[in-house]
């Protein structure tokens, strides 16, 4: 894992039992997690969720995100309005490996009803396996983030 400290989880009900799943998948592995809720099923607002977990990594509290959510694209959205927080949403390996290589992306959104259990284990491995490679990429990182001072 290239990431030092625990991950901050969070989902709405639509992404409630993927981030369960990926709960389990993350203790086998070892990988130190806070789970900032839902705690069920029961209808939530995904903001409710992703703001909490984005400003721990922001503090650096924890060093990257996964949010889950029906598709992904709300938690993403919502994480991406923090600043500090550079928010991919993935459904497949290719996105999930070259965000963290070229984009450092720090928060990593999935959708529940998008990919399966499965999937998304080989996405979040990917995610927080994957190191930034720098060099000619950093450049175009400080000018995305610069956008924030607009």
């Amino acid at each position: 894992m290239v990431f030092e400290s625990p991950l901050a989880l969070a989902a709405d009900h639509g992404g409630f039992e993927l981030k369960e799943s990926l709960k389990k998948h993350l203790e086998a592995r070892g990988i130190p997690y806070r789970d900032f809720g839902t705690d069920s099923a029961a209808s939530v607002d995904y903001p409710d969720y992703a703001l909490p977990a984005c400003q721990a990594v922001v503090r650096g509290e924890c060093s990257a995100a996964i949010l889950c959510c029906g598709t992904g694209v709300g938690m993403s959205m919502c994480a991406n309005k923090v600043k500090g927080i550079r928010a991919c949403c993935c459904s497949d390996a290719f996105s999930a490996e070259f965000t963290r290589r070229h984009n450092n992306a720090n928060a990593l959104c999935l959708g529940g009803r998008v990919v399966g259990a499965v999937l998304a284990e080989t996405l979040v491995d990917l995610f927080v396996d994957t190191p930034f490679e720098g060099g000619r990429h950093q450049n175009r990182i400080d000018k995305m983030m610069a956008i924030e001072t607009l």
